[in-house]
C-alpha cells in the first residue's frame, strides 16, 4: 500500500507550467529518485510536498491525509521529514545538542535557557546518532566535522520526529564518491528498519541507478517515465531528453572515465 500519493499535481508560475498533472506513489520501505534535467519540475514538486508552496490542482496525500494547504510545520508533524543540498546544522552547537534541538522541536516544546534543556532527551539523541554511525563524536562541535559526518548528522536530525516520509534533495551533493555511497547504503537500511519511505532529487546517475528501488523522471514539468532503474535506463524519451537521441548512460559513464 502506497504511504504517499500525489495525484495529477499542478503548479505555475506567471504562464510557465513548471508541474503539469504529476502523479506517482511512495510505498513505505522504499526509495523513490525523482530525477529530470534542469527546469523538469523537481523542485517544485518537493516544495509542494512539503507544503513549501501550494499546488493549483492535485492532491498530495500521506498516510490518506491532505498535505495540501498546510503549512511546512504542519507538514512536518504529520511525519514528512527533510534533508537538504546544503546540510543544515548549527555550527556552534555539539553533535548531539542539534539533534537535541530537533526533539525539542518535534514535543513542541520552549527552553528560556538552553542549560535546562541541554538533558532533554539525551539518550534518544545519542540513539538516533548510533544509528547513523556518528554517536563517538556526539560531543564535538558540528564546526569541526568532515562534510560527509555532517551530512549523517542531519540525517538523524531529520529523523528526529520518527517521520513516514523523508525527502531528500540532492543528498550527496559536494560528497566524495565513497561518501556518497556509504550514505545511501546507510539511509537504505533505516528505511528498511523503520519502514519509513524517502523520495530523494539526485544529480549523480550512478547513485541513482545503485540505490532507487524505482525512478520517476520529469521533464518540462510532465512524467515522462517511472520504473525500475533498469527500465529508466533503457527508456527511449529518458535518454533522448538528458543526452539527445542515441546516446546512452552507459555511453557518457564510459565517456567520462
Amino acid at each position: 500500500m502506497s504511504l504517499l500519493q500525489v495525484t495529477n499535481l499542478s503548479k505555475s508560475f506567471g504562464g510557465n507550467r513548471a508541474v503539469d498533472g504529476v502523479s506517482f506513489d511512495v510505498a513505505a520501505g522504499e526509495l523513490l529518485a525523482l530525477i529530470g534535467p534542469n527546469g523538469a519540475g523537481k523542485s517544485t514538486t518537493f516544495n509542494m510536498v512539503n507544503g513549501q508552496l501550494r499546488a493549483d490542482a492535485g492532491s498530495i496525500r500521506l498516510s490518506g491525509v491532505e498535505l495540501i494547504g498546510r503549512k511546512p510545520r504542519d507538514v512536518w508533524r504529520l511525519g514528512v521529514g527533510r534533508t537538504f543540498q546544503i546540510a543544515e546544522t548549527f555550527a556552534s552547537l555539539t553533535v548531539v545538542e542539534n539533534v537535541q534541538m530537533a526533539l525539542l522541536s518535534a514535543d513542541a516544546k520552549l527552553y528560556a535557557l538552553w542549560r535546562r534543556a541541554a538533558e532533554h532527551r539525551r539518550d534518544e539523541a545519542l540513539a538516533l546518532l548510533e544509528q547513523v554511525g556518528m554517536q563517538p563524536q556526539a560531543d564535538r562541535p558540528c564546526s569541526v566535522l568532515a562534510y560527509g559526518d555532517v551530512k549523517r548528522v542531519e540525517l538523524a536530525v531529520a529523523m528526529a520526529n520518527a517521520p513516514k516520509l523523508l525527502l531528500m534533495d540532492e543528498p550527496t551533493a559536494g560528497m566524495a564518491p565513497q561518501e556518497r555511497n556509504a550514505l545511501m547504503a546507510l539511509t537504505k537500511r533505516l528505511v528498511v528498519e523503520r519502514g519509513m519511505a524517502v523520495l530523494f532529487t539526485e544529480h549523480s546517475m550512478d547513485v541513482v541507478f545503485a540505490h532507487a528501488d524505482r525512478i520517476i523522471v520529469l521533464a518540462r514539468g510532465r512524467l515522462i517515465a517511472q520504473g525500475r532503474p533498469a527500465e529508466i535506463r533503457d527508456h527511449p524519451e529518458v535518454q533522448a531528453v538528458y543526452f539527445g537521441t542515441g546516446k546512452t548512460f552507459e555511453a557518457r559513464k564510459a565517456a567520462a572515465a
